[in-house]
């Protein structure tokens, strides 16, 4: 997670999942709800903004 924050920070993309992280903190594993929980926690605490499945569609040119 520490890559998602500083890609957030640096005007990037995050993306997560298990192929990513196995784990949401050492010796715990993670599903991918908790990766995005989190994510989306870190993200809103830097100041981010979420998008919806619409609005990543339209940001990626796919609507």
């Amino acid at each position: 997670m520490p890559m998602a924050a500083q890609a957030m920070l640096l005007g990037g993309n995050v993306r997560v999942g298990l192929e990513d992280n196995l784990y949401l903190e050492k010796g715990v594993p993670a599903s991918n709800a908790q990766l995005v929980e989190k994510a989306v926690r870190i993200i809103r605490d830097l100041g981010g903004q979420i998008c919806d499945a619409d609005q990543a569609r339209e940001r990626l040119g796919i609507a």
